[in-house]
């Protein structure tokens, strides 16, 4: 019974692919209080890598990104891991790029200048299934 309540007392780990410092540090303050573990990249090509390397619950993805952008970072990423959820943060309104981002298994798609960051934390939590 003590692995059981080790396992559910396990702090989540929320990989932030954010190439918006600004951006990632509000997250990053959000999220403080919550009781998550973050790790930070700063494009699809440093995401793909943690988020192979560091198995993360959850993956916050901005879509327009240098190097590799988080519609390519996912694609790659579903290759190997279905099962990580994934929520695009972005401002891409465009028709094109939410059907892509519909396309992937377990993911979600927020509009980072439409929402508050509150609510940001809230999907996430959903998403999570936390409290």
């Amino acid at each position: 019974m003590k692995g059981a309540r080790e396992k559910m007392d396990k702090k989540k780990k929320i990989l932030i692919v954010e190439d918006d410092a600004s951006f990632s540090e509000i997250l990053k303050l959000a999220f403080k209080g919550e009781g998550f573990d973050m790790i930070f990249a700063k494009n699809g090509e440093e995401g793909l890598v943690l988020a192979e390397t560091e198995k993360p619950d959850l993956i916050l993805l901005d879509i327009i990104m240098p190097k590799m952008n988080g519609i390519e970072m996912a694609q790659s990423l579903r290759r190997v891991n279905k099962k990580v959820p994934i929520i695009f943060l972005t401002n891409v309104e465009d028709m094109a790029s939410i059907s892509e981002a519909f396309k992937m298994d377990k993911s979600d798609y927020i509009v980072k200048s439409t929402v508050h960051i509150n609510n940001i934390v809230s999907a996430a939590k959903d998403k999570l299934k936390v409290k």
